[in-house]
């Protein structure tokens, strides 16, 4: 009982001295906010007096600016005031002086009023005398004054035109000497630096064979094998007491090269019958493009010449196997090249245009045999094809006179082409006639309908004609024959005979499966 009643007493008497702690502490902090806003006021007051100070020595110091400003300002006015009054002063100065000289010009005016008039009397007084001078003159020489006039000019005209055509001729004499003699050492280099073979082209190939046994397997069982390879390359195979060797005869030369490859071929295999002649055949077909090819590119590479299109490279090779008068179409070609380039590097001209139309001059003489027209057009229609220069197309079309020349490298193209051709032994005249009378008898062959293709062959005294089976049949044989040989009496001419030998054969083809 006892503790509890000491354990209240002192739960009481901590309560009390909490709540007397807390009086005390709530007087002290009154006592201290009391002294803060004592303080507080004492600093506003003193704040509010400071300001006013402050705000009266601004005032003091704004006012002082102010009339500092003024005092300026009143000094600046004063200056440009008496720089105005110098300017107005110069000024008038300068109004005085052209008054002046106003005064002055308008009394030189007046004096040179007074000389044009007193030169203007005289003028009109020289102008009389001149005039009676003149009327003496004309009473003396007899002579109006255009009448003499026109003697004079008359005269001194004909003095004129004779030392004008003197001269006239001399320097065309000069001219005329010097540019022979250029031309001379022009073309005389130009020929000495590019030399060129010149080989007479024949109509035939030979053949060697290993031995004599081989010709007899050439011409097969009644000839079959024989028949078939002149069949299929139009060319024809002159089998005689040559030993180990076989002739290959006629007048295209890719027939024959076709022909001359196929024969090797065959007797390299040693199997020769009638199936493996055609693939031969159409194997050498294939060899010879590859070589048509290779021929282009040398030519091109040979002269220079770049940015050629294929098919016009593939042409170039072509003519690797055409002749013009017995002379190679490509080498001549070739030739013509180098030398317009020569003369054009010698002339200052454009040589690149010079040797590029010398390439291409006769490039449709890779097709004349194929198409009509003559080589330099169809040579122009082909060029057009394949968008070459107009300048080029001018060179080649001019290269033999029948359009005008547009450049000097065209006219380089006529000489150069005149150059190749009149070598000694370049050209021969009998073999080109000789071609053209067989391209003459294939034409005409060819021209009736039902013909499949045709060869000449016999140097011209034969004339093979291969004939479509479905269009002509054995009876229209006969009267193809005869129309065929009076077309040839009618439009060429030939010594002796030629023969007109037609074929008709229809094949069959069949497989065991």
């Amino acid at each position: 009982m006892n503790s509890v009643v000491v354990i209240v007493t002192f739960l009481i008497s901590v309560v009390i001295g909490i709540i007397i702690g807390m009086i005390i502490r709530k007087k002290v902090a009154e006592s201290k906010i009391e002294s803060a806003e004592k303080e507080a006021k004492r600093v506003i007051s003193l704040a509010k007096v400071e300001a006013e100070n402050m705000k009266k020595e601004e005032i003091i110091k704004a006012k002082e600016e102010i009339m500092n400003n003024r005092k300026e300002l009143d000094q600046e006015i004063k200056e440009r005031r008496s720089e105005i009054q110098k300017q107005e002063a110069r000024i008038i100065q300068k109004e005085e002086n052209l008054d002046k000289r106003s005064e002055n010009l308008e009394k030189k005016e007046k004096d040179l009023d007074n000389q044009y008039l007193d030169l203007e009397n005289r003028k009109n007084e020289v102008a009389e005398v001149y005039k009676q001078q003149v009327e003496e003159l004309q009473k003396i020489a007899n002579l109006t004054q255009e009448e003499a006039k026109q003697q004079l000019l008359t005269e001194m005209e004909k003095e004129i035109t004779t030392e004008k055509a003197k001269l006239i001729r001399d320097l065309n004499q000069k001219s005329k000497e010097e540019s022979v003699k250029n031309a001379r050492e022009i073309i005389t280099y130009a020929v000495q630096k590019c030399a060129a073979d010149h080989t007479a082209e024949t109509t035939v190939s030979i053949v060697n064979l290993p031995s004599d046994e081989m010709k007899g397997r050439i011409i097969g069982r009644e000839g079959r094998n024989i028949k078939t390879l002149e069949t299929l390359t139009g060319i024809d195979l002159i089998i005689d007491d040559t030993p180990e060797a076989v002739i290959l005869s006629g007048f295209d030369p890719l027939r024959r090269e076709v022909a001359r490859i196929a024969l090797e071929k065959l007797i390299d295999d040693g199997r020769i019958h009638p199936a493996k002649i055609e693939e031969m055949v159409e194997k050498a077909k294939e060899e010879l493009n590859i070589i048509i090819k290779d021929e282009g590119e040398r030519a091109v590479l040979e002269t220079g010449v770049n940015n050629l299109h294929p098919d016009i490279i593939k042409l170039l090779g072509k003519l690797k196997y055409r002749t013009s008068y017995g002379q190679n179409v490509l080498n001549h070609s070739i030739e013509v090249s180098n030398l317009a380039r020569i003369m054009a590097e010698e002339l200052g001209l454009d040589a690149k245009r010079a040797r590029r139309a010398g390439l291409l001059h006769d490039i449709g003489k890779a097709l004349d045999h194929d198409m009509e027209g003559t080589h330099v057009q169809i040579g122009v229609d082909i060029l057009k094809k394949y968008k070459e220069n107009p300048l080029i197309l001018n060179a080649v079309e001019a290269h033999h006179g029948d359009v005008e020349p547009q450049t000097m490298e065209a006219v380089l193209i006529q000489a150069a082409d005149a150059i190749s051709a009149s070598r000694p032994g370049a050209r021969r005249e009998t073999l080109e006639a000789y071609i053209k009378r067989l391209e003459g008898l294939e034409s005409i062959a060819d021209s009736f309908d039902g013909v499949e293709k045709s060869f000449a062959i016999q140097a011209g005294r034969e004339v093979r004609i291969i004939v479509k089976p479905e269009k002509i049949n054995d009876d229209q044989m006969t009267v193809l024959a005869r129309d065929v040989s009076k077309r040839i009496e009618e439009e060429m001419e030939y010594p002796g005979q030629i023969k007109v030998n037609i074929i008709r054969e229809k094949r069959v083809t069949d497989y065991a499966k």
